[in-house]
Protein backbone atom coordinates (compact mmCIF):
# COMPACT_ATOMS: atom_id res chain seq x y z
CA UNK A 1 0.00 0.00 0.00
CA UNK A 2 1.33 3.46 -1.20
CA UNK A 3 1.02 6.50 1.41
CA UNK A 4 1.55 10.31 0.99
CA UNK A 5 3.66 12.34 2.74
CA UNK A 6 3.39 16.01 2.28
CA UNK A 7 6.60 18.83 2.75
CA UNK A 8 6.44 22.59 1.91
CA UNK A 9 9.82 23.31 0.64
CA UNK A 10 11.11 26.57 -0.40
CA UNK A 11 7.54 27.40 -0.74
CA UNK A 12 6.61 24.60 -2.92
CA UNK A 13 4.34 21.84 -1.65
CA UNK A 14 5.76 18.45 -2.80
CA UNK A 15 3.63 14.82 -1.96
CA UNK A 16 5.92 12.19 -1.70
CA UNK A 17 4.81 8.68 -1.86
CA UNK A 18 6.26 6.19 0.00
CA UNK A 19 6.22 2.68 1.33
CA UNK A 20 6.28 0.82 4.12
CA UNK A 21 7.97 -2.47 5.34
CA UNK A 22 7.67 -4.04 8.93
CA UNK A 23 9.74 -6.81 10.11
CA UNK A 24 11.19 -7.81 13.60
CA UNK A 25 14.11 -5.11 13.40
CA UNK A 26 14.31 -3.06 16.36
CA UNK A 27 15.11 0.96 14.99
CA UNK A 28 13.15 2.38 12.01
CA UNK A 29 15.14 3.15 8.83
CA UNK A 30 13.89 5.80 5.81
CA UNK A 31 15.59 4.93 2.52
CA UNK A 32 15.54 6.33 -0.89
CA UNK A 33 16.13 4.37 -4.22
CA UNK A 34 18.61 5.55 -7.47
CA UNK A 35 14.46 5.96 -8.95
CA UNK A 36 13.40 7.89 -6.02
CA UNK A 37 11.37 5.26 -4.31
CA UNK A 38 10.85 5.84 -0.29
CA UNK A 39 10.63 3.20 2.06
CA UNK A 40 10.08 3.45 5.87
CA UNK A 41 11.47 0.07 7.45
CA UNK A 42 10.32 -0.14 10.49
CA UNK A 43 9.56 -2.60 13.82
CA UNK A 44 6.11 -4.38 14.21
CA UNK A 45 3.77 -2.43 16.23
CA UNK A 46 5.29 0.90 15.08
CA UNK A 47 1.86 3.67 15.68
CA UNK A 48 0.57 6.00 12.78
CA UNK A 49 1.92 8.75 15.62
CA UNK A 50 5.26 7.38 15.62
CA UNK A 51 5.26 7.60 11.93
CA UNK A 52 4.21 10.77 11.48
CA UNK A 53 6.71 11.71 14.50
CA UNK A 54 9.18 9.92 12.00
CA UNK A 55 8.45 11.75 8.96
CA UNK A 56 8.62 15.36 10.65
CA UNK A 57 11.77 15.10 12.44
CA UNK A 58 13.51 13.49 9.25
CA UNK A 59 12.05 15.68 7.01
CA UNK A 60 14.94 17.73 5.73
CA UNK A 61 16.89 14.64 5.02
CA UNK A 62 14.04 12.96 2.89
CA UNK A 63 13.44 16.09 0.52
CA UNK A 64 16.76 17.01 -0.04
CA UNK A 65 17.84 13.20 -0.42
CA UNK A 66 14.28 12.87 -2.55
CA UNK A 67 15.14 16.45 -4.99
CA UNK A 68 18.97 14.47 -5.76
CA UNK A 69 17.53 11.17 -6.55
CA UNK A 70 15.29 12.80 -8.99
CA UNK A 71 17.49 15.01 -10.54
CA UNK A 72 19.96 11.62 -10.67
CA UNK A 73 17.41 9.29 -12.39
CA UNK A 74 16.56 13.02 -14.56
CA UNK A 75 20.23 12.42 -15.57
CA UNK A 76 20.88 8.89 -15.92
CA UNK A 77 22.24 8.17 -19.31
CA UNK A 78 20.26 6.39 -22.08
CA UNK A 79 21.38 3.46 -23.50
CA UNK A 80 21.48 2.50 -26.83
CA UNK A 81 22.28 -1.01 -26.23
CA UNK A 82 19.11 -3.57 -27.36
CA UNK A 83 17.99 -5.85 -24.77
CA UNK A 84 19.44 -9.02 -26.43
CA UNK A 85 22.44 -6.88 -25.99
CA UNK A 86 22.05 -5.24 -22.41
CA UNK A 87 21.72 -8.77 -21.24
CA UNK A 88 24.82 -10.87 -22.97
CA UNK A 89 26.76 -8.31 -21.71
CA UNK A 90 25.01 -7.97 -17.87
CA UNK A 91 25.87 -11.79 -17.81
CA UNK A 92 29.85 -11.25 -18.94
CA UNK A 93 30.19 -8.57 -16.43
CA UNK A 94 28.66 -10.73 -13.71
CA UNK A 95 31.48 -13.77 -14.57
CA UNK A 96 33.79 -11.26 -14.45
CA UNK A 97 32.73 -10.27 -10.77
CA UNK A 98 32.66 -13.66 -9.90
CA UNK A 99 36.00 -13.72 -10.51
CA UNK A 100 37.58 -10.93 -9.90
CA UNK A 101 35.78 -10.00 -6.30
CA UNK A 102 37.04 -12.95 -4.24
CA UNK A 103 40.53 -12.13 -5.92
CA UNK A 104 40.03 -8.69 -4.09
CA UNK A 105 38.77 -10.12 -0.99
CA UNK A 106 42.07 -12.22 -0.82
CA UNK A 107 44.43 -9.40 -0.95
CA UNK A 108 42.26 -6.77 1.62
CA UNK A 109 41.28 -9.57 3.83
CA UNK A 110 45.08 -9.83 5.67
CA UNK A 111 44.85 -6.35 6.36
CA UNK A 112 41.07 -5.99 7.46
CA UNK A 113 41.19 -8.83 9.46
CA UNK A 114 37.54 -11.55 10.20
CA UNK A 115 36.96 -14.44 8.24
CA UNK A 116 34.09 -14.97 5.77
CA UNK A 117 31.55 -18.25 4.66
CA UNK A 118 31.35 -17.60 0.76
CA UNK A 119 31.02 -14.65 -1.51
CA UNK A 120 28.13 -14.07 -3.72
CA UNK A 121 27.62 -11.06 -6.74
CA UNK A 122 24.09 -9.76 -6.84
CA UNK A 123 22.53 -6.71 -8.97
CA UNK A 124 21.26 -4.06 -6.69
CA UNK A 125 19.78 -1.38 -7.44
CA UNK A 126 20.63 0.54 -4.13
CA UNK A 127 23.33 -1.29 -2.72
CA UNK A 128 26.94 -1.74 -3.53
CA UNK A 129 27.51 -4.40 -0.84
CA UNK A 130 26.84 -6.26 2.34
CA UNK A 131 28.18 -8.53 4.79
CA UNK A 132 25.63 -10.78 6.88
CA UNK A 133 25.96 -11.73 10.57
CA UNK A 134 26.55 -15.37 9.48
CA UNK A 135 29.35 -14.02 7.04
CA UNK A 136 28.51 -14.04 3.74
CA UNK A 137 29.44 -10.95 1.62
CA UNK A 138 27.39 -9.53 -1.20
CA UNK A 139 28.67 -7.23 -4.12
CA UNK A 140 26.90 -5.74 -6.88
CA UNK A 141 28.28 -6.67 -10.05
CA UNK A 142 28.11 -3.24 -11.42
CA UNK A 143 30.79 -1.81 -9.62
CA UNK A 144 32.85 -3.85 -12.60
CA UNK A 145 31.75 -0.43 -14.33
CA UNK A 146 33.49 1.99 -11.92
CA UNK A 147 36.74 2.86 -11.13
CA UNK A 148 39.08 -0.25 -9.57
CA UNK A 149 39.47 1.92 -6.23
CA UNK A 150 35.97 1.92 -5.49
CA UNK A 151 35.76 -0.77 -6.07
CA UNK A 152 38.32 -1.67 -3.77
CA UNK A 153 36.79 0.65 -1.45
CA UNK A 154 33.56 -1.36 -1.56
CA UNK A 155 35.61 -4.62 -0.71
CA UNK A 156 36.89 -3.33 2.06
CA UNK A 157 34.22 -1.59 3.49
CA UNK A 158 32.54 -4.82 3.30
CA UNK A 159 35.10 -6.94 4.91
CA UNK A 160 35.67 -4.26 7.54
CA UNK A 161 32.31 -5.11 8.96
CA UNK A 162 33.22 -9.38 9.69
CA UNK A 163 35.28 -7.00 13.02
CA UNK A 164 32.80 -4.52 13.06
CA UNK A 165 29.06 -4.75 12.38
CA UNK A 166 27.81 -1.38 12.58
CA UNK A 167 28.88 2.24 11.08
CA UNK A 168 30.51 3.09 14.69
CA UNK A 169 34.21 5.13 14.63
CA UNK A 170 35.78 1.73 15.05
CA UNK A 171 34.67 0.90 11.93
CA UNK A 172 35.44 4.11 10.21
CA UNK A 173 38.91 4.16 11.64
CA UNK A 174 39.95 0.23 10.61
CA UNK A 175 38.32 1.59 7.52
CA UNK A 176 40.58 4.63 6.60
CA UNK A 177 43.61 2.40 7.71
CA UNK A 178 43.48 0.10 4.63
CA UNK A 179 41.64 2.82 2.62
CA UNK A 180 43.51 6.43 3.73
CA UNK A 181 40.95 8.06 0.60
CA UNK A 182 37.67 6.50 0.92
CA UNK A 183 36.07 9.35 1.89
CA UNK A 184 36.86 10.21 -2.11
CA UNK A 185 35.56 7.08 -3.68
CA UNK A 186 32.05 6.92 -1.58
CA UNK A 187 31.68 10.53 -2.65
CA UNK A 188 32.12 9.30 -6.20
CA UNK A 189 29.72 6.54 -5.86
CA UNK A 190 26.78 8.84 -4.41
CA UNK A 191 27.61 11.14 -6.91
CA UNK A 192 27.86 8.63 -9.71
CA UNK A 193 26.77 5.22 -8.99
CA UNK A 194 23.79 6.11 -10.95
CA UNK A 195 25.72 6.39 -14.08
CA UNK A 196 26.76 2.41 -13.63
CA UNK A 197 24.50 1.46 -15.92
CA UNK A 198 24.26 -0.77 -19.42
Amino acid sequence: MEHIHRIKYQSQLYELPYAVVYSRRKTCAISISADAKITLRLPLGTSDSQIRRLLLDKQGWIITHYLDAVKQRENRPVSDLTQAQRTALEKRYIEAARSYFPKRVSYFLPLTGGSFERITIRGQKTRWGSCSAKGTLSFNWRLMLAPPAVLDYVVVHELCHLTHMDHSRAFWALVESVCPDYRTHRKWLKEHGHELVL
